[in-house]
């Protein structure tokens, strides 16, 4: 369901998610992911457009993320990257047999893409960090304690 672009991008706005309040480089961020800053501009243009991330020229500037990480839903990434979170799920055993299974297989289709849009806007970059931090934590060799 993701695309490379997708999760390259997820990964530079979890990388801003860690410092909030501070400015990033491209270089930095593309160092981090070891992707190609061209690359990576672009996905971060397509964020910025989007609300998502603001951009600061100069020695100091760079990318920061333009809301708190809970105001991000993984639905707004994807919109923004463009991508199509729609994706009909497989044909479904026994699905195309005759009306009553075509009938059943577009309805089933449709509770599983709405239950699919719910799951998108319920997640945030918050979340996602958390789950970053707690396997950062749970390698570490001070034990795995997380606090906060």
């Amino acid at each position: 369901m993701l695309s490379r672009a997708d999760v390259h991008s997820l990964k530079a706005l979890l990388e801003l998610g860690l410092e909030p309040c501070g400015w990033r480089s491209v270089a930095e961020l593309a160092e981090a992911q070891q992707l190609p800053a061209a690359m990576l501009e672009q996905l971060l243009l397509r964020l910025r457009r989007a609300g998502l991330v603001e951009a600061r020229r100069g020695r100091r500037g760079g990318y920061r993320l333009a809301r708190r990480p809970a105001e991000i839903a993984l639905k707004d990434v994807l919109k923004a990257l463009g991508t199509d979170a729609k994706e009909a799920p497989p044909a479904l055993p026994g699905g195309g047999e005759g009306e009553a299974g075509e009938i059943v297989t577009r309805a089933l289709r449709r509770r599983l893409d709405a239950a699919l849009q719910r799951e998108l806007a319920s997640i945030t970059l918050e979340e996602l960090l958390y789950d970053l931090r707690s396997s950062r934590a749970a390698l570490s060799e001070e034990g795995g304690l997380l606090l906060g």
